[in-house]
């Protein structure tokens, strides 16, 4: 089980510190056991969360064995941090704990250091404040959260739901991030920033768009080797304001989107079947197993193999150190 420390600084925002403490919670793996243990963590034994006052029942020593630390955002951006804090988040990443910020935690994680040199997001109102107090620092207001691997930073509150999720996902792999999403009513597919294993910087749209009975059919039909003209076709709308339809509600175009959606069904197939990868690409639409492999290690960063290897608890013959394609072992 991995134990997530979220840290609780002066005025903190409640919905930046219920968001993790929710998320991580309700996770559970194949199996039902939970996937995360959670700690409040907080210098002082009670923090001012603006209306009302909190008791966290662990100080900064329960960010010490941690293997994720969590800043949520706090109602004064200018206000400093403490040198027990730096200290904490420090020692913290030196022993490897990933760390990450909701919205304007990204402040105070930004005021160890630790970001230097990194690109970083937060809310975007704050953005500016954020690139000139810390012009070490490549801010990006336009993406939902930022992974660079050991430290993420999201934006507003919803973003950090969504970063939650994402580190789920790179934690117990896609089927525990789709359970726990579906306990939050949130769409597991709302992308962020760079990542390890998700590379998409835009959102799909919410369930109950315009756009959502053609997501939907989308989804239907992934094995399909559908064109533009077919799907603006099924919408009865010209290729035109369909582009403009999805780049308006999702952020991007209609077929970057069938190729995330396609690349998602291959990672729950991997995740949850013995199919052989060759199967897995043709069953999500793929033409041949050159493309497939090439579109999913494109996305995630990895080889079908490695991810399944990773998080397929119920691994085909690739779990004997091959992928196979047309019943050849492929190095």
């Amino acid at each position: 089980m991995l134990t997530v420390a979220v840290l609780a600084l002066p005025r903190v925002v409640p919905f930046d510190l219920s968001t993790p403490v929710e998320v991580f919670q309700r996770a559970r793996l194949a199996d039902g056991r939970p996937g995360y243990r959670v700690r409040v963590c907080a210098e002082e034994a009670e923090v001012d969360a603006g209306t009302f006052t909190l008791r966290a029942p662990w100080g900064l020593e329960g960010l010490a064995g941690a293997d994720t630390v969590i800043v949520p955002g706090t109602a004064d951006v200018t206000a400093p941090i403490g040198p027990a804090v730096r200290a904490a988040l420090r020692q913290a990443a030196d022993r490897g704990a990933r760390i990450a910020s909701i919205c304007s935690g990204t402040f105070p994680l930004a005021a160890t250091g630790l970001l230097d040199g990194l690109r970083a997001t937060t809310h975007w109102v704050a953005a500016d404040l954020l690139a000139a107090t810390h012009p070490d620092i490549e801010v990006d207001p336009n993406v939902l959260y930022v992974d660079n691997g050991q430290f993420l930073t999201s934006a507003g509150a919803a973003a950090g739901l969504d970063m939650c999720l994402h580190m789920i996902r790179r934690d117990h792999g896609s089927a525990v991030a789709a359970d726990a999403a579906r306990l939050s009513v949130m769409p597991l597919e709302r992308e962020g920033g760079q990542a390890q294993f998700i590379v998409h910087d835009r959102v799909p749209a919410p369930e109950g768009s315009v756009l959502e009975p053609v997501l939907d059919w989308l989804q239907d039909n992934l094995a399909r080797p559908l064109t533009l003209d077919d799907i603006a076709g099924h919408a009865g709308v010209s290729t035109r304001t369909l582009i403009r339809r999805f780049r308006e509600q999702t952020g991007t175009t209609p077929l970057q989107w069938l190729h995330r959606a396609r690349i998602r069904r291959a990672q729950h197939l991997l995740e949850t079947t013995r199919q052989p990868v060759e199967r897995i690409g043709r069953e999500v639409g793929f033409g041949s197993p050159t493309a497939f492999r090439d579109r999913f290690k494109r996305t995630t960063g990895v080889s079908p193999h490695t991810y399944r290897r990773t998080f397929g608890g119920t691994a085909g013959p690739e779990a004997n150190g091959e992928d196979w394609v047309n019943g050849r072992a492929m190095a």
